[in-house]
């Protein structure tokens, strides 16, 4: 595994401390930006990026998946290329439903891991990811691997600071989230949030969430 900068370092261990206070269900990035809402300027600055794959890149989004944006990059950059883009630009992984071949391309992540994060399904919360995931590394590692991660919420009962731990989430979005609660599932989260942002922005946010019991 490489050896982390100081800086990144330094910013692993404050999200470590973070962790034991603060609630969140999509993992805190600190060296990766999620390809769905990293503006075209930070994708253009990102290892074996232009500014012409960047403008494909954004057009071609919301991606659903880790692997629809591999499949994508896929025609463009080698393996290694690839390999040496994720750390810095990924799509998060749904903790409770990513396959296998999924959750090998985590950066970092071996077949042991790969063991690991399918056996303590399904996640209630991220703070379980953390707790048995910590079994096995250390507590910064699982900070690392968090970044990559996330636990589908309940839009009616999750709290503000889960719901703003979604990529691109604001305050004008969190009050619509509220407003319409309690959410009856998926169709009715489609026509309300709908009157608001386009399908694939509608698409994208939904992918975090739940309805109903897990």
């Amino acid at each position: 595994m490489r050896t982390i900068r100081p800086l990144a370092r330094a910013a692993l261990v404050a999200l470590v401390l973070a962790a034991t206070s603060a609630s969140a269900q999509v993992g805190k990035s600190v060296t990766v930006k999620d390809a769905n809402t990293a503006t075209e300027a930070e994708v253009a600055a990102m290892p074996h990026m232009t500014p012409e794959l960047a403008k494909a890149l954004v057009a071609a989004r919301p991606f659903a998946s880790i692997t629809a944006l591999d499949a994508f990059l896929g025609a463009k950059l080698t393996k290694e290329q690839r390999t040496e883009l994720y750390p810095r630009l990924w799509v998060h992984l749904d903790l409770n439903s990513a396959s296998r071949d999924e959750i090998a391309l985590v950066p970092g992540m071996g077949p042991r891991m790969i063991r690991e994060f399918l056996e303590y399904r399904p996640y209630a919360n991220l703070a379980v990811f953390h707790r048995e995931i910590g079994k096995y590394v250390s507590a910064e590692e699982v900070a690392r691997l968090a970044q990559y991660v996330f636990v589908p919420m309940d839009p009616t009962t999750a709290s503000d600071e889960d719901l703003m731990t979604i990529p691109g989430f604001g305050p004008r979005m969190l009050r619509e989230f509220k407003e319409y609660r309690p959410w009856r599932g998926p169709e009715h989260f489609q026509r309300e949030i709908g009157k608001y942002v386009g399908e694939k922005e509608v698409a994208r946010m939904q992918r975090y969430l739940r309805f109903g019991p897990q």
